[in-house]
């Protein structure tokens, strides 16, 4: 079983930066992926980010591409996301979730998820 904690929500400016983590523990051999996922009120789960473990492979929602960056720590098992120049848009729950995939987008792809944070950014 593996267990994902996320954190670093808040409340922050628009134009401004925001760092989330995900901390991973338990049974986390499996993963090969790791991803951000963020759900607005009244909307889908939608797509932010995706790194692999092994090479660091990464894409990116066109939303959030050049304003957001996704990294991740091995040793730690630990993945962030660092969100720069924020928007009103971006106010959702964002969870982090593994997969024994590579670089899959859609939700149903993640075997495993976090509690989500809360980020709203206000004009």
């Amino acid at each position: 079983q593996v267990q994902l904690v996320e954190s670093g929500g808040g409340l922050v400016q628009a134009g401004g930066s925001l760092r989330l983590s995900c901390a991973a523990s338990g049974r986390t051999f499996s993963s090969i992926a790791m991803a951000w996922f963020r759900q607005a009120t009244g909307k889908e789960r939608e797509f932010v980010a995706v790194i692999t473990w092994g090479s660091s492979s990464t894409s990116y929602a066109d939303s959030v591409k050049g304003r957001f960056t996704i990294s991740r720590d091995n040793a730690k098992n630990t993945v962030s996301l660092q969100m720069n120049s924020v928007k009103p848009e971006d106010t959702a729950v964002y969870y982090c979730a593994s997969t024994r995939y590579t670089r899959r987008t859609n939700p149903r792809d993640y075997d495993y998820w976090g509690q989500g944070t809360q980020v709203t950014v206000s004009s």
